[in-house]
């Protein structure tokens, strides 16, 4: 019973982290529509609504997409679109080497998961100490190994 709860939660994972990447700039395109229907319009609220619990949603830290903000800012676009990608591919192959449970093979999950959120930790602490904002396209490639190892971990590794 554990064994199949684990392969529906990681489908069900995989399938919300790539209808998730797919809902941000679509949620941007229907945004910008000068008319919707109701349940677009809704979708779409409902949308930037879970954006606006996850992230800050600054428009200078977001990317616009036909003229709408997207709901979640470049960092966190990075770390959903790694994830989704990543989700897709086999790119987590490396994490299927340590197999198991053990101590070392925890500890080197960790490890690459610290190592993998380091991009994002050096922008937001360059930005504290300097009050400079790096450009969305550098937060956006920050964030994105670090969606990349939790999707990894989270669909690939047993």
């Amino acid at each position: 019973m554990y064994h199949s709860t684990v392969v529906v939660l990681r489908r069900a994972f995989v399938v919300t982290a790539i209808a998730w990447a797919i809902a941000l700039p679509l949620a941007a395109w229907i945004a910008s529509r000068p008319h919707t229907t109701p349940v677009l319009s809704a979708m779409t609220i409902a949308i930037y609504g879970i954006g606006g619990i996850v992230c800050h949603q600054l428009p200078e830290r977001s990317f616009h997409l036909w003229a709408a903000q997207l709901p979640v800012c470049a960092r966190c676009t990075g770390i959903y679109a790694g994830a989704a990608v990543c989700a897709l591919a086999p790119v987590a192959r490396a994490f299927q080497a340590s197999e198991g449970r053990s101590a070392e093979s925890l500890a080197l999950r960790r490890a690459v998961l610290v190592a993998a959120a380091m991009p994002s930790l050096a922008t937001l602490i360059y930005e504290w100490t300097t009050g400079d904002v790096p450009s969305n396209w550098i937060r956006f490639a920050a964030g994105l190994p670090l969606g990349v190892v939790v999707s990894a971990l989270v669909v690939r590794v047993n």
